[in-house]
């Protein structure tokens, strides 16, 4: 497998409009209507995923391995929060992430995500037990 190379400092952003859908109470991780933390990290990885997406070779992908967060901030239904990722660090086929997602001018979390290159054929046969 012939590893891409990515260099500290790659940024990708993502948006998202808040939904009755990516609140706590729809996901089950609370019983308010805000933005969910689960909601919070996928969008933090989508992020991360998007960051390298344009330099992966057919057959590489990446996996979430970790992610710490620290949600600072509500956002209620119909705010638009924005994800913007930065790699921090390479480390062979390890990626470090540091994603900020705002409202405006408000940090509503915090995230660091770390993300494995591998072969993506082979990930699935083993997770499939192949």
């Amino acid at each position: 497998m012939e590893l891409p190379e990515f260099a500290p400092g790659m940024v990708a952003r993502v948006e998202l409009t808040v939904t009755d859908a990516d609140t706590a109470q729809a996901l089950g991780s609370g019983d308010v209507p805000v933005l969910a933390t689960p909601r919070v990290l996928a969008l933090a990885e989508a992020a991360t995923v998007a960051a390298t997406a344009r330099q992966m070779p057919g057959g590489v992908t990446t996996v979430g391995t970790r992610a710490e967060i620290d949600h600072r901030a509500a956002a209620t239904v119909g705010r638009t929060v924005i994800a913007t990722a930065t790699l921090a660090k390479v480390d062979g086929r390890n990626l470090t992430f540091d994603v900020t997602v705002r409202e405006g001018e408000r940090t509503i979390a915090d995230v660091r995500v770390e993300r494995t290159l591998l072969d993506r054929q082979r990930f699935i046969e083993k997770a499939q037990g192949q």
